[in-house]
């Protein structure tokens, strides 16, 4: 991918997400987080009106059920702010992965408008800590407002890049993402600073969404867009052996909904050895 392919494409994903944002801080008739109009394509995650890319069946503004805080179980979301729950863009719940602790560190990456954030924050308790790294300073700003909102006092979210995190090394015990590696045009780097932010013995719980094998490339692109979390997925080989190569040990990748022909919600379980 060539730099300046890689940027605009950076650019698309940042612009599909402040309109996002917008969508929750500014509610207009028929428009939703899940599905915004974009350059007035009236697209749903980020595809056209008649791209499939958010589940099976024509996209339109209110059917965007493969993503977002229906994907959280009955009472999970309780007592969070209504705001958090509908700037949900997720593919999964990446809690039910992760199996947070009392007392532990955890960031999630591309946290969008704080849902994973509050709710870490919630089961790591008084004596832990939750951060959210975005690049969107709309879903900053509504992240940090919903922050406020639930009183959460043992969140911070930090604005940057899942390529180049914003926290030291060995800074976290566990790292989370809801379908956001997939929006990366740099994976390998995505998939190191995981690694390097870790402490050792650390984990991950990611859901996100994943290809099968048989896959190319061009077959992703012509499921869905790369905005829409379809065309910029990695399949589960692919997927396996970056994270080999980032220093992750016993992963798996297991499917658990569709999202298009050939591709899948799934969750992704490495960690980091104890002896790095």
């Amino acid at each position: 991918m060539s730099d300046e392919t890689s940027a605009d494409l950076r650019e698309a994903v940042r612009s599909r997400y402040a309109e996002a944002a917008r969508a929750v801080l500014e509610p207009r008739p028929g428009v939703t987080a899940q599905c915004v109009e974009i350059s007035g394509t009236g697209s749903c995650c980020g595809g056209p009106a008649e791209d499939s890319s958010c589940g099976t069946g024509p996209a339109t503004l209110d059917s965007a059920d493969c993503f977002g805080g229906a994907l959280y179980g009955e009472g999970e979301t309780d007592g969070l702010p209504e705001e958090a729950v509908l700037a949900s863009l997720g593919c999964g719940n990446p809690l039910a992965v992760a199996d947070l602790h009392e007392g532990e560190r955890v960031l999630d990456l591309g946290s969008g408008g704080g849902i994973d954030v509050l709710m870490s924050a919630r089961r790591v308790g008084r004596s832990g800590f939750a951060y959210g790294v975005d690049m969107t300073d709309e879903m900053l700003a509504l992240a940090r407002a919903n922050a406020a909102r639930a009183g959460a006092g043992n969140v911070e979210f930090l604005k940057g890049e899942i390529e180049a995190l914003p926290l030291p090394d060995r800074a976290v015990d566990v790292v989370i993402s809801n379908c956001v590696i997939n929006l990366s045009t740099d994976k390998p780097a995505v998939l190191a600073e995981m690694f390097r932010v870790l402490v050792p013995g650390g984990r991950i719980g990611i859901t996100d969404v994943v290809a099968e094998d048989q896959l190319s490339p061009a077959d992703r692109a012509a499921a869905g867009s790369y905005v829409g979390c379809i065309a910029g997925a990695l399949s589960r080989a692919e997927y396996l052996n970056g994270l080999a190569a980032a220093g992750f040990a016993d992963a798996s990748v297991t499917f658990t909904a569709a999202a298009a022909p050939g591709m899948h919600s799934a969750i992704i379980r490495p960690a980091k050895p104890i002896t790095t």
